[in-house]
């Protein structure tokens, strides 16, 4: 899960994280107004956290995690129970984040999802068995799908 205080308002906690990464009062300011206006909070800016649905909390933690424009970040399932709408909505901000220069660094058991990314590291026992651009990947296993491809690999490594 995002690491959002759930009892503070969504304008506090931008600002309280703006404040962590030491962003200036501006910056903060500037980003504050920015982030609600993106995702479409400017009404839900002085709501709890706790009252949002999922979808824009995890959406609005993403938002945070990359406002100071750090070099990499690490999601661990970040669509784990969002609508698919929202999912799709999450992978949009992904792609504007990473085409802005940070490198985002994604664990999924969505292997839909596993083909949104420019190369993926295919997991098994602990192992990692296949590192490649989902294309190659495909051809590799010649397979239509990632899913297909990581059945393929676990079953290799099944069989061992």
């Amino acid at each position: 899960r995002f690491s959002l205080y759930e009892d503070l308002t969504v304008n506090e906690n931008i600002r309280f994280y703006g404040g962590i990464y030491g962003l200036s009062a501006r910056e903060i300011k500037n980003k504050t107004n920015f982030y609600l206006k993106k995702l479409d909070l400017e009404n839900s800016k002085d709501n709890i956290l706790s009252s949002l649905p999922l979808g824009w909390k995890q959406k609005l933690a993403f938002s945070i995690a990359v406002m100071h424009e750090p070099k990499i970040v690490f999601l661990d399932e970040p669509t784990s129970g969002v609508d698919p709408i929202t999912r799709r909505q999450f992978w949009d901000m992904i792609y504007e984040v990473a085409n802005n220069g940070i490198t985002i660094f994604i664990t999924t058991h969505y292997m839909d999802e596993a083909e949104y990314c420019q190369r993926i590291s295919i997991m098994v026992d602990g192992k990692i068995k296949a590192l490649d651009t989902p294309k190659a990947l495909k051809m590799k296993y010649n397979a239509t799908s990632m899913e297909e491809v990581f059945l393929k690999i676990a079953r290799i490594n099944v069989k061992r």
